[in-house]
């Protein structure tokens, strides 16, 4: 470049490749794809069945006593300055005490590391075992930023199956054929998002024994926590601490509907102390104290909020769910080229399988999102994005007549793209 006379060389001009690599496994990127086939002057609105925020139907708004218990925070005048040790603690404290209901031991605030929301919380636990050598184990299909984080991190990541004809069960077989001397942790995700499964205790069991026997601890992603409405009953996978070291990823936004608040929390559970002699407690207080944590009128809340909120509230958004899981699983087995091998139980999602041999014009999964989108304003998640191609994944957390119209509209899509051979 000339400037004045001179050549200059600019040294910054070259992007950093493993930033462009973990961008590549966002879903933001594939939603921005499918947004952009919307025809802006379609005469209806567009019904979005692709993200896990129902924040906006009123049906879920969360519970009056969360409300109150942030605007008291604010109104106080005590949590307008930075956090403390002083307004951490009592945060912390409510957080232990909560997890600890479901535990067989009690985990203490010195357990918990509060974050700016479950993806911090990924991105913190990721940052404390990422460096070049290390492998993970996490599963497909699953949550993007899973992988983004470790990639990013420099972490190899080797992909474990969940099985769609065992209720989405992780692949154990797989799990200690993928795992070597790097191996550092295996990821699951309870409640699982995409797929909707409760893992019961029994298979919770099972992938602690294997964790141990391999020397690896489990990092388990609970943010669906309690979010269950079929016959499995929720375990947090810190019930097996004493077999094997756990790190849980949790936070308010699912369970009480509100993942704009941006509280999430990071749990030690490992009464045997094996994080702490690993020095892993140590790099993960390194780690909370170089970030910006959760705003500290929410930490100040979340006392009152994890107290004061009514056993009806939860039970309301539990049914609610259970209705719209029904509403869409019932729906889909009416579509001849769409298939869900496994009734959810928890979250608010469903993989199905999308068979494009019985549509005329439609690729793949991108394909059938983009048209859909174009044609039927409605918004689903390629499974492409998932690592699951001809796949879709389908968010029902949503007021059930939307949820009905949206697929209505995903039925009439498939009907007029039904190959005449079929």
């Amino acid at each position: 470049m000339e400037d004045g006379g001179r050549s200059t060389q600019w040294r910054f001009a070259a992007p950093n490749p493993t930033l462009s690599a973990a961008g590549e496994r966002s879903i933001q990127k594939a939603l921005l794809q499918v947004h952009a086939c919307l025809d802006e002057r379609g005469p209806r609105p567009v019904i979005p069945l692709s993200h896990g925020d129902p924040s906006s139907a009123p049906s879920f708004r969360t519970a009056p006593e969360a409300e109150e218990a942030l605007v008291a925070a604010v109104r106080s005048g005590e949590y307008n300055g930075y956090p403390t040790p002083a307004t951490g603690l009592p945060a912390r404290r409510a957080v232990a005490e909560y997890l600890s209901r479901d535990l067989p031991y009690m985990i203490s605030h010195d357990d918990i590391f509060l974050t700016c929301g479950g993806s911090q919380a990924i991105e913190t636990v990721m940052s404390v075992f990422g460096q070049a050598g290390v492998n993970i184990l996490l599963p497909m299909p699953g949550y993007p930023k899973h992988e983004a984080h470790a990639v990013f991190h420099r972490m190899e990541v080797r992909h474990y199956d969940l099985l769609p004809e065992r209720g989405w069960e992780v692949d154990l077989e797989a799990v200690e054929a993928l795992a070597d001397g790097n191996t550092v942790a295996i990821l699951i995700t309870n409640p699982n998002n995409p797929c909707g499964s409760v893992y019961t205790y029994e298979h919770l069991a099972k992938i602690a024994d294997i964790a141990s026997k391999l020397g690896i601890l489990v990092i388990a992603d609970e943010v669906y926590g309690h979010l269950v409405y079929g016959t499995t009953p929720f375990v947090p996978m810190g019930v097996f601490g004493e077999t094997v070291p756990v790190i849980t990823l949790g936070a308010i936004s699912k369970r009480w509907a509100v993942p704009g608040w941006r509280l999430g929390w990071i749990a030690t559970c490992d009464p045997k102390g094996i994080l702490r002699k690993t020095k892993v407690v140590d790099s993960l207080r390194s780690f909370i104290s170089i970030i910006s944590g959760p705003a500290t009128f929410l930490q100040g809340a979340i006392p009152h909020i994890i107290k004061n909120t009514n056993d009806e509230f939860y039970n309301i958004i539990v049914k609610l769910l259970k209705e719209t899981a029904d509403i869409c699983y019932d729906a889909i087995n009416e579509i001849k080229c769409i298939t869900c091998p496994h009734k959810p139980e928890g979250s608010f999602f469903m993989m199905v399988k999308l068979d494009v041999s019985q549509l005329s014009d439609i690729r793949d999964d991108v394909d059938f999102c983009s048209k859909l989108a174009k044609e039927e304003s409605v918004i689903l998640l390629p499974g492409k994005s998932l690592g699951m191609m001809n796949w879709l994944r389908i968010t029902f957390a949503s007021e059930p007549p939307t949820l009905k119209q949206g697929l209505e509209r995903v039925k009439s899509f498939c009907r007029r793209h039904q190959s005449q051979a079929n």
